[in-house]
């Protein structure tokens, strides 16, 4: 149990720091004056690290779930 709540600290930080490392003026700052709508794909690092956020951020909810599931 001790373990689940370990790799739910270790997952929400890497979480956050996937987050902070992606680019800027993405999603609504485009609203309030950042940079233009222009359609651009992800390569390389950028791809790598959106796919990576998509898989800690899955991961730490099944540890989530699974944690509370486990205290009941």
């Amino acid at each position: 149990m001790i373990y689940l709540n370990i790799a739910q600290i270790i997952l929400s930080i890497l979480l956050i720091v996937a987050v902070l490392f992606q680019g800027r003026g993405v999603g609504l700052s485009g609203v309030f004056g950042g940079e233009g709508n222009v359609f651009r794909t992800k390569r390389g690092f950028e791809k790598i690290l959106y796919y990576a956020t998509i898989g800690i951020a899955a991961t730490f909810f099944v540890v989530a779930l699974l944690n509370v599931y486990l205290a009941q």
